[in-house]
């Protein structure tokens, strides 16, 4: 099992020096929040900073496995606003991002970003629902999958649970578009404890990622979430592709905080051995 480092936990240094340090402490992989690339237009990224950001990572051993917190920047998107000038800028972005990915030799995109999708109205969920389609689509263009992140209450009220998610993916019906589970979130609004909805969840072929982290939003063992379970069953059902660690209260610091979840995490598989 291999952890991927969700980037902005080292947002403070330079691209090369987050995957430098990334590859020492043990990670396979950078997951990267495009607003740590560019903070106003990280869509628009030109073609050669791709391929600079592309063979830096790959250079240092830790590839970028994936994009998430999509919608971050520019600032003003919103897959559910009926003004028509805003959607088709925020579907204009999503698609741009699908293309970002690709030109890093990322593999996924996790569409979290839960202030960017709340449902206020009427035909605000139906809208959500048809971004998600067009995304599927876009995403099997350029060979990767677009992944819908279920978020707990707390933070959106469209996609709110994993059984949610999983349902949308399934009307959507395609390939290309499939749903997760972040452990925080799971913590903070589901029912059953993470390991759980993996052990029903996994064998569906919907999960495609996870995401590892505590429910008080910092590192994995940084709080009451225990996660040997939690990669028990992953192991079980020969989940194969990277965990994204991504922790959002930074203790002792974000270096640290790294460091720490690595640790943590490795402990554990040497345990299930």
């Amino acid at each position: 099992m291999r952890f991927a480092l969700c980037n902005e936990v080292l947002r403070d240094l330079p691209f090369a020096d987050q995957a430098r340090l990334a590859a020492r402490l043990g990670y396979a992989a950078l997951e990267v929040a495009p607003f740590t690339l560019d903070a106003e237009a990280p869509h628009l990224l030109p073609a050669a900073r791709r391929a600079e950001l592309r063979r830096i990572a790959e250079g240092e051993g830790v590839p970028v496995s994936g994009l998430h917190w999509l919608l971050v920047a520019p600032a003003g998107l919103s897959i559910t606003s009926a003004d028509a000038a805003t959607r088709a800028r925020t579907l204009d972005v999503m698609e741009r991002l699908i293309a970002l990915a690709a030109d890093l030799g990322a593999g996924y995109l996790v569409h979290g970003s839960p202030a960017q999708r709340r449902v206020l109205a009427e035909g605000d969920a139906a809208r959500a629902e048809d971004a998600m389609a067009r995304a599927a689509g876009w995403a099997a263009q350029h060979g990767v999958t677009y992944i819908l992140e279920p978020l707990d209450p707390g933070q959106t009220n469209w996609a709110a649970s994993l059984a949610e998610a999983m349902a949308i993916a399934r009307r959507i019906g395609h390939p290309a578009l499939r749903t997760m589970l972040d452990v925080s979130a799971a913590g903070n609004g589901e029912a059953e404890p993470a390991q759980d909805l993996l052990e029903r969840a996994l064998p569906t072929g919907l999960i495609a990622h996870v995401h590892l982290n505590d429910r008080n939003r910092r590192a994995p063992g940084q709080g009451e979430d225990r996660f040997a379970p939690i990669l028990r069953a992953l192991r079980a059902h020969g989940h194969a592709g990277l965990c994204g660690v991504e922790p959002f209260d930074y203790q002792p610091d974000g270096p640290g905080c790294a460091a720490f979840a690595i640790g943590y995490l490795r402990g554990i598989l040497e345990t299930l051995a």
